[in-house]
């Protein structure tokens, strides 16, 4: 059982104030006590050891989380597509803040910086697919924020494609409007230098089901973080990630899942594999089932594949449960290097070590990729993929070409 805290209990430097003598804090521990603004001023400056901040290289990072960010658009590239609407709406659009609040100062920021919305509203009950490339976002720090409005008893498979150079800090709120069925899919192909802070925002209603993915490949820091809100009876979200971090990049997913309504469903599932020196990756996954959330039925892990020596996977799954009267509610976590008893099998039946390993490695991703349903998508990943192998391989993954 949790501590029930009210919010005259939580200051903006993200401390809890309890009794233990005049003016003695403790850090606060848990996703669902953390402060909570839209403006950037409410945020005290960053020490780099705030829980939420201690795994990030922050001061590589200042221009997107102290800096005065640029709001101007973005390129976007799309087709048309039947049941898809995209335009820019102002911040005084209804829909804005509708799905959640900033937690961190970068976020803030970009909430408090950014000029316009990019607005995807998705409608029609026949099943759909639409990719969004957003790209041209060019050398300047900027702020971007994006709603995906989600109309109820709609269907269909969106994809925001982002590649080039980029410095952004952004927030996209995903609404998810009743009876829903929808896979939103966020994918990072940036250039190597590309710094991107981003945090999505999901709120889903009433026996509505949303499959978000994130597949994080470019960047030299990326840093996503998902909220799913499940707010109405029946609500459904599958969360899922793949990430391939390689010499020198940082690529850091903190998951947060919110049972807040009765016999509501949830499963994250977030894999990644680590190859070169330097490369790091960090998944942190909290879920909290509420007093009101009976009938819960939740389950989240993370799984990390190590291919050289030099790298470094943090994972830190965390479980708040308020009531006893759940389905089910577990997490788990695991980072290992090869399956000796799988590269056996397949060395046993003629394949090289070499090859055996890489096909080991696409087999343990590929799990991620088969869950977005876009044929075209998941075979551009895979060469994708076999691309982050190739290059600066260690010898254990050089096979015969």
């Amino acid at each position: 059982m949790t501590t029930q805290v009210t919010s005259e209990q939580i200051n903006p430097l993200g401390l809890n104030k309890h009794s233990h003598g005049p003016g003695s804090e403790v850090p606060v521990q848990t996703r669902s006590e953390r402060f909570t603004s839209f403006d950037f001023a409410d945020f005290a400056p960053l020490s780099g050891r705030e829980i939420e901040w201690k795994y990030t290289p922050v001061a590589k990072l200042d221009a997107l989380i102290n800096g005065t960010l640029t709001g101007t658009r973005s390129e976007l590239d799309f087709s048309e597509t039947e049941g898809v609407a995209v335009s820019w709406i102002p911040r005084s659009d209804a829909r804005i803040g509708s799905a959640g609040k900033p937690e961190d100062r970068a976020s803030a920021n970009a909430w408090t910086n950014f000029e316009e919305a990019l607005l995807v509203e998705v409608s029609g009950e026949d099943d759909k697919q639409f990719v969004l490339d957003r790209k041209g976002f060019g050398d300047a720090a900027l702020a971007a924020h994006v709603v995906i409005d989600i109309k109820p008893h709609a269907r269909g498979l969106i994809i925001l494609r982002h590649t080039g150079e980029a410095t952004v800090a952004e927030n996209v709120e995903i609404l998810v409007g009743d009876g829903a069925n929808v896979t939103v899919v966020s994918m990072q192909e940036w250039e190597d230098s590309a710094q991107h802070l981003s945090t999505h925002f999901l709120s889903v209603g009433r026996d509505a089901f949303i499959k978000h993915i994130v597949v994080s490949l470019g960047g030299g820091i990326v840093r996503l973080n998902p909220t799913l809100q499940l707010n109405a009876q029946g609500a459904d979200g599958e969360l899922y990630g793949l990430y391939y971090s390689d010499a020198g990049q940082h690529l850091e997913h903190q998951v947060f899942v919110d049972h807040n309504a009765p016999h509501t469903r949830s499963r994250v599932n977030y894999k990644g594999a680590l190859q070169g020196e330097g490369a790091r990756a960090v998944w942190i996954g909290d879920v909290l089932i509420r007093r009101n959330a009976p009938g819960t039925d939740s389950y989240e892990q993370n799984r990390n594949l190590v291919l050289s020596e030099g790298t470094r996977a943090d994972s830190v799954p965390n479980l708040e449960i308020e009531t006893g009267d759940i389905e089910g509610a577990g997490h788990a976590s695991a980072t290992g290097r090869f399956d000796d008893e799988q590269l056996f099998y397949l060395m046993s039946r003629g394949i090289s070590e070499a090859m055996s390993r890489r096909l080991v490695v696409h087999g343990f991703l590929n799990e991620i990729v088969q869950q977005i349903g876009n044929e075209e998508i998941a075979t551009h990943l895979r060469d994708a993929l076999e691309r982050e192998l190739n290059e600066g391989a260690s010898p254990l993954l050089v096979a015969e070409r």
